[in-house]
């Protein structure tokens, strides 16, 4: 058993969880950069080497049971112990709910939330052997208000922040906590990769239009937005000290919305958020 405490982030072939990755084994995790497709591991492993870090990458697809349970014996075999999970992988699907298919909604939840439920699930047992651990959940800003033309994934992210606030309390007899984050626009590839309902990239749908304005109000916010390093550090803050918070809002954007949400009432807030998208 290696006496280094040891981290593994999902989702770490770009963007948060790359950059989380490696600030986690700059500063002396013994950390495992899971991704679903290690083809794209070559750049965080090339840094690793250059850097001699104690980085390792592994094969985990969170949709898939049999590759979460493989993937989190192996760590366990191989460093004895698990001590932090940033469970990071997700995506953005984003088209009207008439629109959106069952199978496009099934599989953004298959991601975002029972994917994450899988991978906790198997680190659990050990934590609670340890007696200790740290479970850092990636949220969002929506997972706190909504836009619009995002109701599947704005709800896989209001899930995480409720599911992820109850196993807290399951959890604490066991010395086990639980983090959320929750950043507001980033700079990263998740824009670019986010998917959109195929109906409604038809401009014969009543919602061609509305999607095209909110493809170019989203465009203007992540290029705005913060850099994923900075949630890369609120993570390593949250882990690091004694008696983190439950959450953690990251980004001027995300401040600015949550205060926005506190101070109005509903009606107005909603013309707030309307405002941006039109």
């Amino acid at each position: 058993m290696t006496d280094q405490k040891v981290a593994i982030v999902t989702g770490s072939s770009s963007g948060i969880g790359y950059e989380t990755a490696l600030l986690l084994a700059r500063n002396g995790f013994r950390t495992y950069a899971t991704m679903r497709n290690l083809k794209k591991a070559k750049d965080i492993s090339d840094i690793a080497k250059r850097e001699q870090l104690q980085l390792h990458t592994i094969e985990l697809d969170v949709t898939n049971e049999k590759s979460v349970n493989k993937a989190i014996k192996s760590i366990k075999s191989d460093a004895g112990r698990i001590d932090v999970l940033v469970n990071n992988a997700g995506y953005g699907l984003t088209g009207s709910l008439e629109d959106l298919s069952m199978n496009e909604i099934k599989e953004q939840y298959e991601t975002n939330v029972f994917g994450l439920i899988r991978v906790t699930q198997a680190v659990l047992p050990t934590m609670r052997e340890q007696k200790n651990g740290i479970i850092v959940n990636l949220s969002s800003i929506g997972g706190k208000m909504a836009m619009p033309l995002s109701s599947p994934y704005i709800g896989t992210k209001f899930a995480v922040e409720g599911l992820s606030e109850s196993i807290a309390y399951d959890l604490e007899p066991f010395g086990i906590k639980v983090v959320i984050i929750e950043p507001g626009a980033i700079k990263t590839n998740f824009g670019t990769g986010m998917v959109v309902a195929e109906k409604n990239l038809n401009p014969s749908s009543p919602y061609f239009k509305g999607m095209q304005q909110l493809q170019g109000t989203l465009n203007s916010f992540l290029q705005n937005g913060s850099l994923p390093s900075k949630v890369a550090e609120v993570i390593l803050n949250a882990i690091t000290t004694p008696n983190p918070n439950l959450r953690y809002t990251v980004g001027d954007d995300a401040a600015m919305l949550v205060q926005k949400r506190k101070e109005l009432p509903d009606s107005e807030f909603q013309k707030f958020v309307s405002g941006f998208f039109k």
